[in-house]
């Protein structure tokens, strides 16, 4: 994988950093995208990828890219920022931020279904559950979510009309 500075746009105190991305996988397949980094956030802004990503693909490019791009803007790199020494076991499972304590695979799955089942029955936000008990983003925990559901752990979601 190739991070590239493309351009910074200073405003007030601060800047902001576009930065090119570049996957390119044994296959031939590559995938090309602008990152921006503006207030110690990062953000995807275009993707272009050679053949084209499926959604699940195009899920996962924040991850793939979310380690060396924190690398490469200079944050986010210690031990326990998301994409430091966390990642996914053999089964997919998250392992979370380095020392998470949250365990992984069926038993870390089975957990994310206890708390976001017990969050629907006391009428709050079940994502907002899993995000506070695991520590993870808004989108890392989708993900958490998405796994308990494919192990069974959870129903599946309702067709959208």
């Amino acid at each position: 994988m190739s991070v590239w500075p493309a351009w910074k746009v200073r405003d007030g105190g601060g800047a902001t950093v576009w930065f090119g991305v570049r996957l390119e996988f044994g296959d031939g397949a590559r995938v090309d995208a602008v990152a921006v980094v503006s207030e110690g956030c990062v953000s995807i802004e275009d993707v272009r990828a050679e053949p084209a990503l499926s959604l699940d693909d195009l899920a996962a490019l924040a991850d793939w890219i979310e380690g060396p791009l924190s690398e490469a803007c200079g944050i986010g790199t210690g031990p326990d920022a998301d994409g430091g020494e966390g990642g996914e076991d053999a089964d997919g499972a998250g392992t979370g931020r380095a020392g998470s304590g949250w365990p992984r695979g069926v038993e870390g799955q089975w957990l994310i279904a206890q708390k976001y089942r017990a969050a629907q029955e006391a009428g709050t936000d079940p994502v907002l559950a899993v995000m506070s008990a695991t520590g993870h983003s808004r989108r890392r925990s989708l993900r958490l979510i998405g796994q308990a559901r494919d192990a069974g752990f959870l129903t599946p979601r309702r067709a959208r009309r």
